[in-house]
Parts: C-alpha cells; structure tokens; sequence
C-alpha cells in the first residue's frame, strides 16, 4: 500500500526487516480491542450521530459502566454533556455471587479506567503486554482510537467538536494499526470553532472568532524519544496552565493510574491550542500557539515524527537517553528550518553517551547548548515551566512559521497520510459550495437578487395573514374586510410565484437531492462554513457578550428591534425554498393552478431529509417573525409518511431571550446542533427531532422528540414596545400551545420576559398548559444544583413592573401580579432550577464546570420522568400536530 511504503521509507534502519511481521500482530490485536468493546460490528456500517443520539433508557440513567461494551456509549454521553470527566471513567463490575469474596457480598467490586495514559516508558514497538480483559482496566486512548475508527465522519466531527469545549486536547492523526494507514482528520477538525482576543489594546474589535482548521498560529511539538523519565504530557499541561488552575489539556501518568499500556494508541497525534484573552495579567502568550503531542516512542512512528518536524516551529524532544539508532534518524533531519530542544533526565540515562552524541548533533541541528535542558527529581519544576515557556515565546518572536491545520494536512498528504477529507464525496460537495459562495459578493445584493421571495414581498403577505388569522377570531367579522386581504395575499403569492429559483439556490436544490446520504451531509456541513466565511466582517464584542451566557443588558434596554444582524446561512436557502412552497400552495387551494402544474411539490420531502439526520429546520422565520403555515405543514405530512406506525411525538421547547444559554442547555442535554454561544446567530425559531429507541418508546410513550428552540423570536420586547411585544406575545404562545413540556431559560431573578408571562396567561384560559420548567443560569452564587427556597420566594411573591403591566394588557385585574397568582402554579413541584456557570474561570482557556454538566443531567432526568410519568399535556400523533399548528 502506498501508506505503509512511505512508514517504511521513512523508517528505514535496523527494525526494516522486522516490519513485515508487525501487521499480523497488530491486526489481531485491533480486532479483538473492537469485540471487547462491542465496535465490532461497525466496521463496515459505521456508527452515526443519529445512533449516538437517540434516547434510552439509559439516558435516563446516572450510571457507570459495568462491562467495557458500555465504556463508548458512556463516553459519548458523558462527551455531549460536556463532562469534564469524560476522560475519567469509572467501571463498576458486577461480579457472580460465587465469585464474590464473602465479606463483600453487598459490593460492586470497582476498577478504575482512565483515559490516557502518558509515555508507556517500558514498552516499545514490538513489545506488548495482555490485551485488556472485562475485569481489567483500559487504556482510555485506545478507547478513543477505536470509537473514532468506528464512527463516520459527521459522528467523529462531533466528538471532536465536543472535545475541544471540554479543553481536552484533539486527535489530529489517528493511526490504524491494523493496516497502517494513519488518518489525518482535517474534516473531523473542521468544526472546530474559537473565539480569542488580542494584546493590545482590548477595544471592540479585538476579539476574533475563526476556525481553528484556517487560522494561523506558531506550532510546538513535543515527543519523546526512547524512554523518558519526564512526563512529556504533563509538561504540556503545566506550560499551558495558570498560575492559580491546573489544566489538563492531555491525560497523562502522573494522573491516578494513568500508566496502563496502550495497545492500539501508539502513534495518535494529538493537538491543543493555547488562545490568549486579550487580559495581559492573565496571559501566558500574547497570541495563538498550538501544541502538539505525539504518542509513542519517535523510532517507532518517524512518519509521524517527520510530520511533525516539517509543521512546527520547534521540536522538544524527552528522553533520558540517546542511542546511536535515534542519532541517525536524528541526523537526517539535517537542513531543516525547526528548532530543536532536548529535555533531558541524565542521571537514569547514559551521560557519557549522551553528550556524545549531543556534541555531534549540535551542528547538524543547528542547535547551541541552550537549546539542551535537564530536568531531574530535584529540578524546581516552576521555575523549568517558565523556562520553556520562555523558549517558546522567543521563537515566536523571531522569524518562524505559522501553520493552519489546512497547512498541516498539505505536509500530511505529500508524506503519505490519508487524509479524511480526500473522499469523492467530500470533494463534490465542496466543489458545489465553492460554486456557489464564489458568487456571493455583496450579501445585501446577494439576498436581494437570488433570494428573492423573502424581501418585501414575503414582508407584506405575512402581514396579511396575521391580519386575516385576527379577524378570524373576532365575534363579527368584517366578510368584505376579509375578501380583501385573501385578494391582496393572493396577488401577493402570484407575484413570488412568478419567479424561479435563481441560480444559487438552484444549486443548493441539487446539492441537497443528491442521490448519495454522504454527500448530502457533506454538502450542508460546507454551506454552513462556505456561508461563514463570506458574511461580512462584524467588530467582536467584548468578551463578556462572548464567552458567557447572560445578557449585558439584562432586561435595561427596549428591544423593540432585533439587536444584532442576521448572518447569512443554510436557513436562508430553505426558507426561499419554503416561499416557493408557500406560494405555490396557496395558488392551488385558491384554484389559479392545477396541482397537477406544481413545481415544488417536492421540497417538504428534500427538508425532511435533513430534519430526519439532525439539521434544524425554522419552524418561525426569523425576517418576518411569521411561521410559514403551509410549509411547516408540508413538512409535518411528510414526517408521518415517513414515520409510520412509529408517528408518537412529545414537544419539548425552550423559551428566552438570547444570551440566556437555552440552545446550550439543548444541545447538551439532547447532543442537538441548535446554534449557541455568540449571541448573533439564526433569529427564527428551530426544531429539530430525537428517535426514541424503539426498546424504550413503550415505557416513555412516545416514538420521537420534537424539540424547538425559541433562538431570537423573544427580545423581552417590553409591553409599551406594541406592535413588537405583541409579535413575540403571539409566538411564545404559539410555541407553548404546541409543547407538551418547555423550558423556560432565565438569566436573572424575576426576570421573566414579558412575551413569555403573556402566553402563561393566554394558555391558562385555554387549559393547554405544558409542563414547565423554570431556569436560572449563571448565578454566579450558586455552585450546585438545586432550587433556594429564598430565592424561590423572590420569584414568586415579588410583584414586578413587567407582571404588572402584562397582567394588564389581559385584562386580569390586580389579583394576578405574579407566577405564584396563577391557577397552574404549585411550587412544590421543583418548577425552578439553577444551573451553575458553563466556565470555570475565564474563557478561552476556562475549564468546563463539572457542576453544570452535572445540574443539566438532573434536568434532562426530571423533563423525561415527567414525559414517562404523564405529567406533560398528552402525547401527540403527528396528525393531532398538525391541526394543532393549523389552530394556534
């Protein structure tokens, strides 16, 4: 294969010979670490996201995994709630009473199974310990290894994407030693976004959101050569943490029990990025860097190691000893721009040895004797961190390269590596991409001439509309008032169904009815980046509107208008596909087209499509904050042809104002892609829907979960806001009336916006009320899960200015000034939740907060217990939905 001629070519030297007996070894080896941890049979059909996703009845479980076919599910759970344990797993095995010493009859007997271990300091290559049995720990590396190499693309995108907002560090090659085609995972990478500020000045503007596959940054490796007494990951982590936190970015042997071999992880390449705050007494680097980590000894993975010196701007290499094997591999490197550095521990080594050999490399590499550390047992280990950082700063001061991933998978490529992102597929659909962003120069004109039909002409018919679907709720209704707007809409729709889709969207229309399910995904994972790059530039906010989840301005402002512009994305080709439907719809029930003339009869089944593998899909149009009745109805028909017997649905929303973490909450609740965290996303309303599996929907109740997240439609418009506040009044009642439970996300005690008070007290008249849930997020006083009855009794007893006002646009009268007021209200119930921060310290280099992963899971619990126990408004078929949607 050409992957193993070129390990070999640049592993040439004594172990040549052996190397044809290495793949037999191997294989066996990868193939028996799959069966014991249940992957097996995802060779060939690999695991997806929807697999990884759907809800059981573990996901109701606080569990531990009892066997190791649980330790990669547990892992993918504990990843999408972004546990900052995830790396940390705990195996309870659940012994035969007659296996069971006496004493501890009651007893789970526990291993410990970690995820990294640091340098296997006694094994190389050829050497290798027992494969793991069900009652022996694993290395959780090679766990990781064999999820990836189980996974397709889009689930190791999403695991990767995970990992990186836990700050643990990426695989960026993963190796399969069973056919030795190591992996370059560029695509896996690819939705790897950050946000980071700059020094100086701190200004809005200063902070630069990228992705961390484009953007260029210095690179430092660090590998270890032979043995090595130091802990090279542990390094790692003490140059990139502060002072005052330890950060462990890589897993490493100094952490518990973290020396289990590895068995199918020799080779992983990992990387970690240290981005700077824009806070000078914070900041240990003033820009980005990237470190990266090779696992293994270099002798047995040099095309790795070649890599590696060819990316970065310096090499630290570990070791305790040089032999004359590692010096002529070491000498080949001769004329390369790379600095190197070697960390030594001479007293475990061979120092007469050593400095030989280092007196002959010094000129070959281009070195001095300050490029040669010594860190021993009684080394101030403080004061040899700031060394290397030190070294690290000044070759970023000097000349030096600056690599993106991009760049990193072009030196991959011309060594031999396989990279991801080379299949068919993945290129068509870049292609198509490309193709289309090509063209867009300008987006205001681009909005304007390729999608047409959501300009001013989709303004004035939703206005239409919601004029018409008012009087037809009044008592009397003016007959000749009403024929006068269905004759202005229908004009309206005439003149959009005058036009064809224009060029792009054309485009867009081929590339997701592409024949083949991959390219389909791979298409739309490109529009969202392609759509990225070419949206005008926007000054950053600071980074308190950035990196945390409540509101600056909390309810002092009047968001009569939406505060931030709308960016262009995969949506905006949808809904013109959705006008397009509209349109040609409401031509047909009015009898001006034969439905036997329909074009676009087919799009709700192109939509659905992407509903069915985890897009979200507008269920309220963010320019108009209009739902596209016959569009979402559309879609909603063919959800139930497609879903047969299995048709069960529950509604679960989440409502408040942006900033208020409510998509975050989802996403790491359900694993969902709503857009979260930068306060200037999508404005309209999503959904996207859950599989309940098929063992499980019995007992739950239900088949799927549809979840729909408010995104931008409530601003907290306040009540003298009119026309605005009325708007968002309408649809948080519309989203409300269609749940069976909702989330209400809060930033601040008795900050209820008013659109939201409004529709609790509309959807009390009607009896339709959902299960509900109040929560409050980052209070920065509270550290656990739990409601405070004092604080509890702020929210319901004091009267606010907002319940006040908003009781009184009902005409309630003043018994009702509050939540507690109401008839539904009953506190003991645990309506209220607090759910701590996301960060632990500042971003972007925060940890996770365990305790919010932990708060969000006891959530999760309560919403699906509450969906089981019958306590939401009675479960829906996709039928009733419908007429319901068409009701409110």
């Amino acid at each position: 294969m050409e992957g193993d001629d070129c390990e070999f070519h640049y592993g040439e030297g004594p172990n040549e010979a052996q190397d044809s007996d290495f793949p037999i070894e191997e294989r066996s080896r990868l193939q028996e670490m799959l069966f014991l941890l249940g992957l097996e049979t995802y060779q060939t059909q690999k695991l997806s996201l929807q697999d990884a996703l759907q809800i059981s009845s573990d996901s109701m479980k606080n569990w531990a995994p009892q066997t190791p076919k649980d330790l990669p599910w547990n892992f993918l759970r504990k990843l999408q709630a972004l546990n900052a344990e995830a790396r940390n797993t705990t195996m309870v095995l659940d012994l035969p009473l007659d296996t069971r010493p006496v004493e501890k009859e009651s007893q789970m007997e526990e291993e410990i199974i970690y995820w990294d271990t640091a340098e296997d300091i006694s094994a190389d290559i050829y050497s290798f310990s027992e494969l793991p049995t069900p009652d022996t720990p694993l290395n959780p590396l090679d766990l990781l290894c064999a999820l990836l190499l189980s996974s397709d693309s889009f689930l190791q995108q999403e695991i990767v994407s995970k990992m990186s907002l836990c700050q643990f560090a990426l695989p960026l090659i993963l190796p399969d030693p069973e056919n030795h085609y190591h992996t370059f995972l560029l695509w896996a990478m690819r939705g790897t976004v950050r946000t980071w500020g700059s020094q100086p000045p701190r200004v809005v503007g200063s902070f630069r959101e990228d992705s961390m596959v484009l953007s260029r940054a210095p690179a430092f490796a660090f590998v270890r050569m032979e043995v090595s007494s130091n802990s090279k990951s542990q390094l790692l982590n003490d140059v990139l943490s502060p002072s005052h936190r330890q950060q462990d970015c890589f897993w490493h042997r100094d952490l518990n029990l973290g020396t289990n071999p590895r068995e199918i992880a020799d080779g992983l390449v990992e990387i970690s990025w240290f981005l700077p705050s824009g806070r000078e007494d914070l900041d240990i680097f003033p820009e980005p860097m990237a470190f990266l980590n090779l696992r293994g000894d270099i002798g047995s993975h040099w095309l790795q190691f070649k890599l590696l010196t060819e990316i970065s701007s310096a090499v630290f290499i570990l070791t305790d000893n040089i032999s004359k094997k590692e010096y002529k591999l070491l000498s080949s490197m001769k004329g390369s721009a790379t600095k190197y550095y070697f960390i030594l521990s001479p007293y475990r080594g061979k120092r007469n040895t050593n400095l030989r050999f280092l007196n002959r490399l010094i000129p070959v590499l281009k070195m001095d004797h300050s490029h040669v550390l010594v860190k021993v047992s009684s080394t101030d280990s403080v004061g040899f961190v700031r060394r290397v950082r030190a070294i690290v700063a000044h070759v970023t001061r000097s000349p030096c390269r600056r690599v993106s991933v991009e760049d990193m998978a072009n030196a991959a490529r011309k060594l031999g590596l396989k990279v991801d992102e080379d299949c068919e597929e993945c290129q068509r659909a870049k292609d198509r991409m490309e193709r289309i962003t090509r063209k867009i120069k300008d987006l205001d004109a681009y909005r304007r001439d390729e999608l047409r039909l959501q300009g001013e002409l989709w303004r004035k018919a939703a206005q239409v509309e919601k004029e018409l679907c008012q009087i037809q709720w009044a008592s009397d209704p003016p007959e000749k008032y009403r024929a006068e707007l269905r004759h202005r809409l229908l004009e309206l729709r005439m003149q959009q169904n005058d036009h064809g889709p224009a060029w792009g969207v054309q485009e867009f229309i081929s590339g997701i009815s592409s024949p083949s399910l991959g390219e389909k995904q791979y298409f739309l994972k490109w529009m969202e980046w392609g759509l990225a790059r070419v949206a005008q530039p926007r000054p950053r906010p600071p980074p308190e509107m950035i990196f945390t989840l409540r509101p600056k301005h909390c309810g002092a402002v009047d968001f009569s208008e939406p505060f931030w512009p709308e960016p262009l994305g995969v949506e905006h080709f949808l809904r013109e596909m959705g006008q397009f439907y509209e349109a040609e719809s409401c031509l047909v029930e009015a009898g001006k087209l034969p439905a036997g003339q329909r074009r676009f009869a087919h799009f709700p089944g192109l939509a659905l499509e992407l509903l069915l593998k985890g897009l979200p899909l507008e269920l309220i149009d963010g320019n108009t904050l209009s739902p596209p009745l016959r569009w979402v109805t559309g879609l909603l028909k063919e959800l139930h042809v497609r879903l047969e017997r299995r048709s069960r649905l529950v509604v679960l929303s989440a409502l408040g104002t942006p900033g208020t973490g409510k998509s975050t909450l989802l996403n790491s609740m359900f694993g969902l892609q709503f857009a979260a965290g930068r306060g200037h996303g999508p404005r309209g309303a999503f959904m996207q829907l859950i599989k309940v599996a098929e063992s499980f929907s019995p007992d739950l109740g239900c088949d799927h979960i549809l979840v729909i997240d408010s995104g931008g439609v409530i601003t907290g418009a306040r009540t003298e806001a009119g026309e605005r506040f009325e708007r968002e009044a309408s649809l948080a009642t519309l989203i409300m009336g269609l749940s069976n439970v909702t989330v209400v996300s809060l930033a601040e005690t008795r900050n209820i916006p008013p659109a939201i008070l409004h529709a609790f007290l509309r959807l009390e008249k009607t009896g339709h009320m959902p299960n509900y849930q109040f929560v409050y997020q980052n209070l920065h006083d509270v550290s656990a899960l739990g409601s405070k009855p004092r604080e509890r009794r702020q929210l319901l007893d004091q009267p606010s200015d907002v319940g006040r006002a908003t009781v009184q646009m009902e005409k309630q009268g003043d018994g009702i000034q509050t939540l507690a007021d109401l008839a539904f209200w009953d506190p003991e119930k645990q309506h209220i939740w607090h759910i701590p921060g996301l960060w632990h310290g500042v971003p972007p280099m925060a940890a996770v907060n365990l305790a919010y992963s932990e708060a969000i899971f006891e959530l999760k619990r309560c919403l699906l217990e509450n969906i089981r126990n019958g306590l939401s408004n009675q479960n829906k078929n996709i039928q009733q939905l419908i007429e319901l949607v068409r009701r409110l």
